[in-house]
């Protein structure tokens, strides 16, 4: 059971919160870079609590800066996008992407202090498809981190985004919460239904593996294990990475490259992103005798954009229609009658509330993973508040390289780490993929 104060520190992530302090040291996603076109309207974004604006300038240069113009405290977000820069409608005062002020048309030339004035506006690069803000103090921002999915090529990368109404641990325990898969996703299956010869069948005939979990320079590390065939056993492997990435096991350890960032948009929203590589395996799609597993086919209609601060990537299946469950379908031939593995996570995941009260809770032996991740989370949120002690792995970023998710046999002889170990160092790797950067 975790106490009232402590779910607070992990779920409030204000800029005065531990927690909101935490994340603001590292690289925060914004949006997609293709939300952005030069010269059109500013974006309305909400990041960690706070209302910001993006957009992308006559250059190509993309701007992230707090919504209210430093003159009146008017909202940017009606500005005019135009030649190099947004100009606030209230009184004609322009700013460029680094928040400095242009143009201060309204005051005479003798008495103009543009020089004075700047927006409150944040470091800028993009990578992988994405915008991503730093909003720590630093003058000079930690490097990107060097995770594989995060340089796959743009032609081989495939990124789904959507957003999910509650706060951003829930989003990411889900995630590293190995064996609801064997129920919530494929509750239905029996260890007939599916390829004699594919190895995930494992995870449907041993329902409750044993579990080890361990603290990492990124963050944490488990694995999920079951006895195979004679002398093998069956692994997965998830991790949490800061500030908060998951890496799922749900695919081929060998060239499963793919990454889930929960960004909280502030303590009751998360902006999700899968990114993922598009020539990976796929298991667990199909029976053996080739038809599609009932409920897993992936759905992702969404309702119409709106311009209010919550108005992105909101899919159409939602608690006001019950995610569209079909109780018929979860009597006959699917465990939920939801279809679709990321629907049926986003039901569970927000039927919990807003901000869940973990003081509710009655954790098992499955739930080792999420216990040792809190604890993680609450002491380097503790010491970077208390004592300025910022996470190693900020200024680490190729120990991100050490994580990897996926599922995989080994023998049986070998220590869970050893046997990770191992089979890192088979795996495919993706070399660095530099893309064109603002700062």
């Amino acid at each position: 059971m975790l106490s009232a104060s402590d779910n607070a520190i992990l779920t409030q992530v204000g800029p005065d919160k531990p927690m909101g302090k935490l994340m603001r040291q590292f690289w925060i996603p914004v949006c997609l870079s293709s939300e952005l076109t030069a010269d059109a309207e500013p974006l309305r974004i909400m990041l960690l609590g706070e209302k910001l604006i993006a957009f992308r300038d006559t250059a190509g240069k993309v701007g992230v800066m707090d919504h209210r113009c430093p003159h009146r405290c008017a909202s940017m977000y009606f500005g005019r996008n135009e030649q190099g820069g947004v100009r606030c409608v209230y009184h004609g005062w322009k700013f460029d992407v680094e928040g400095n002020c242009i143009d201060m048309p309204n005051v005479p030339p003798e008495q103009d202090f543009k020089h004075r004035v700047k927006a409150r506006a944040f470091k800028v690069l993009e990578r992988s498809g994405m915008v991503w803000a730093y909003m720590g103090p630093r003058d000079t921002p930690p490097e990107f981190p060097n995770i594989d999915a995060l340089q796959i090529p743009a032609a081989e990368r495939s990124i789904f985004v959507h957003q999910r109404d509650c706060n951003w641990l829930q989003s990411a325990e889900g995630d590293i919460d190995t064996s609801h898969f064997g129920f919530l996703h494929i509750g239905s299956l029996e260890a007939d239904d599916v390829d004699p010869d594919s190895m995930h069948k494992w995870g449907i005939i041993g329902r409750a593996p044993e579990y080890s979990v361990k603290e990492t320079p990124w963050g944490t590390m488990y694995a999920a294990y079951r006895a195979a065939d004679e002398g093998e056993r069956y692994y997965r492997f998830a991790h949490f990475l800061f500030p908060f990435i998951t890496f799922t096991p749900n695919g081929d350890f060998d060239d499963l490259i793919a990454c889930t960032i929960n960004v909280p948009m502030d303590d009751e929203h998360t902006m999700s992103y899968r990114v993922a590589w598009n020539k990976r395996t796929m298991p667990l799609q199909n029976l053996k005798s080739g038809e599609p597993i009932p409920g897993l086919a992936p759905e992702s209609d969404f309702l119409p954009r709106t311009h209010d601060w919550y108005g992105r990537w909101r899919l159409a299946a939602n608690v006001d229609n019950d995610y569209f469950i079909d109780r018929d379908a979860q009597r006959t031939i699917s465990f939920t009658g939801i279809q679709g593995i990321g629907r049926q996570d986003q039901a569970v995941i927000e039927s919990m509330g807003a901000v869940v009260d973990r003081t509710f809770e009655h954790l098992a032996a499955s739930d080792r993973m999420i216990m040792v991740t809190r604890r993680r989370l609450l002491q380097a949120a503790r010491a970077l508040d208390a004592n300025n002690e910022t996470p190693a792995i900020v200024d680490d970023p190729d120990a991100y390289r050490g994580a990897r998710g996926g599922s995989f046999l080994a023998s049986d002889k070998l220590d869970w780490v050893a046997a990770y170990e191992q089979k890192l160092g088979e795996a495919v790797r993706m070399p660095a993929q530099p893309e064109p950067q603002s700062v």
